[in-house]
């Protein structure tokens, strides 16, 4: 799968909303993430924008929910701030097709146009949980943990600007 102009993020909606509940991700892989009803809970909770909730669009398709967390207080004390991805469900039957990739490389994207310059991701260790997947992104473990989870970040680079010659 490729990126196509039919392959979109769109914000959370009255008229989308039953199409982002509606996302499951495959019944093994229910412990690692959090179901996309409760994602978009904590987004009405967490006050100044800090979540970042998208429906992931092929076509009409709905294929899958991110949510992006953006200059979140990671200690909760006001010292580290971070950005990166909250919540990644993809939908049972559309994994393996590229969505997920496209997912991250739209949360880098939005991190970069903020002005960021890492992409931070916890995810659950062991089996049928999403290490791989995020390894072979790049993502590198910095050695700490949250909530029981490895916390990995990527790191990005700068947008590259056309030369024009």
């Amino acid at each position: 799968m490729t990126s196509t102009p039919a392959l979109r993020l769109e914000k959370i909606t009255p008229g989308n909303f039953e199409a982002a509940t509606g996302i499951r991700v495959r019944p093994e892989q229910e412990f690692a993430v959090s179901p996309v009803m409760q994602s978009l809970a904590e987004a009405y909770v967490h006050p100044d924008g800090v979540a970042w909730p998208r429906l992931i669009v092929d076509g009409d398709r709905p294929v899958g929910f991110l949510m992006a967390f953006l200059d979140i207080d990671w200690r909760g004390d006001g010292t580290l701030f971070r950005s990166g991805l909250w919540r990644l469900n993809i939908a049972a039957g559309e994994q393996g097709r590229g969505y997920g990739r496209f997912a991250v490389e739209s949360v880098a994207a939005e991190i970069r146009r903020r002005g960021g310059k890492q992409l931070y991701v916890t995810w659950h260790p062991g089996p049928n949980g999403p290490e791989g997947f995020y390894l072979g992104l790049g993502f590198r473990p910095n050695g700490e943990t949250s909530e029981g989870e490895t916390v990995g970040v990527l790191e990005l680079e700068p947008e590259r600007k056309p030369r024009l010659d």
